[in-house]
């Protein structure tokens, strides 16, 4: 696996959240005892960054720093937690491992959509997922390809397009399905499909290979009613014609200290 070494400094990002705080000053006094340079503001040049919070505070921290090589791990200080895999109260024990080395580097895939508006082109990147929705609670008919072969028309409040990763989130929470970290998929989970006379669609997940195309067309009169949501960030944007939704040749890394975490991390959190 390959290791990260570019120098003993490490960034430590964190939430406005008073726990965080605390882990903060914390880590920082530790850190520093042990050698390390630590920036609270963002340094390309850190060989680490660890973000306290939840899982909130991390997605939004790779968005913000526009999903960079530099790795991440987790402290959290939120509810559910799945991509902070240290608690405060680890804090020595992280750090020693981190000096011994004695981690691996896993590879996050990463969804990105290309919309069309006119003769226009927008890029997102996703980490967890990106959602096709209705503004304002309104049914969407979505025509859906698979590198260019026709799947369905889908009627209903929209659909998900998630990472795996991203499979334990909303995803998950709408009845979608787990896919293991490391496989090269993206998942589509209908939201409420429309199954009638006059509307049939898909009423389970679909997972398709990573090197596959998704194509979104909304029907003409609902160009104007799609909502884009990336992470959980509602994007809105008129004249829609074309959404065409990939794996991203684009990842982000997270440092991994246990081998069986994401196991662990299924059982602790959801059962």
């Amino acid at each position: 696996m390959k290791k990260f070494e570019k120098g003993r400094r490490i960034n430590i990002l964190y939430n406005d959240n008073l726990d965080s705080k605390k882990v903060f000053n914390l880590l920082k006094i530790k850190l520093n005892e042990n050698g390390f340079l630590v920036s609270e503001d963002y340094n390309s040049q850190a060989e680490l960054n660890i973000c306290i919070g939840g899982d909130g505070a991390f997605l939004r921290s790779v968005h913000k720093y526009n999903f960079p090589n530099i790795p991440f791990i987790g402290v959290n200080t939120g509810h559910l937690g799945f991509y902070q895999e240290i608690l405060p109260e680890d804090i020595d024990t992280f750090i020693e491992k981190y000096m011994k080395k004695e981690y691996f580097t896993e590879k996050i895939y990463l969804i990105e959509s290309k919309i069309l508006i006119d003769k226009k082109i927008i890029k997102l990147l996703g980490i967890n997922e990106i959602v096709v929705k209705g503004t304002a609670s309104k049914v969407v008919h979505l025509e859906i390809f698979i590198d260019n072969n026709h799947l369905e028309m889908f009627s209903g409040d929209g659909i998900i397009i998630s990472t795996p990763m991203g499979s334990t989130a909303y995803n998950f929470s709408s009845g979608g399905s787990i896919v293991y970290p490391l496989l090269k998929a993206l998942q589509i989970t209908p939201l409420s499909p429309i199954s009638s006379k006059a509307y049939r669609s898909l009423p389970n997940s679909t997972v398709i290979p990573g090197n596959m195309t998704i194509t979104v067309k909304p029907e003409f009169k609902y160009e104007n009613s799609i909502l884009i949501m990336n992470d959980g960030v509602e994007n809105r944007y008129d004249n829609i014609t074309e959404i065409n939704l990939t794996m991203s040749k684009k990842k982000i890394y997270k440092l991994n200290f246990d081998k069986d975490m994401y196991w662990n991390n299924l059982k602790s959190k959801f059962l």
